[in-house]
């Protein structure tokens, strides 16, 4: 990675935080960060990391139900993956190359991940920019 990071944690809905613990996802194991050139996301055991520049849409979604969000997710509809803590709300980003994430040897890879993070519109502004609600 280059350049300053950014670093958004995650948001943790206190009901399901004993069961992610499980799988290794805690607020210290979970967390996406932005440089000018990257985007890395942590996830406990599970990892994205592509170029900033293959993000090419950012939408910010929810509030979601929690057998649909909690946990790491592949969607059977688009084979996005979904890194979620929380119910409350996220983040979708879009690649125009999709990307490994959910498991290890690069295959499948997902043309999208949304993440529930603390702050969902600071990051969607941050890879955006300022129009970004």
């Amino acid at each position: 990675m280059t350049g300053p990071a950014t670093c958004f944690p995650f948001r943790f809905d206190p009901v399901f935080r004993p069961a992610l613990a499980l799988l290794g996802v805690r607020p210290a194991t979970a967390w996406v960060t932005v440089t000018d050139r990257d985007l890395l996301i942590r996830y406990g055991p599970w990892r994205l990391h592509t170029d900033r520049d293959n993000v090419t849409g950012v939408e910010v979604s929810g509030p979601y139900r929690w057998w649909r969000a909690i946990g790491p997710h592949v969607s059977l509809a688009d084979r996005g993956v979904s890194f979620g803590s929380s119910t409350a709300g996220g983040v979708c980003l879009r690649f125009g190359v999709p990307v490994p994430a959910i498991a290890p040897g690069g295959r499948p890879r997902h043309p999208a991940v949304t993440v529930t993070i603390t702050d969902p519109p600071a990051l969607a502004r941050l890879i955006a920019g300022p129009d970004q609600p």
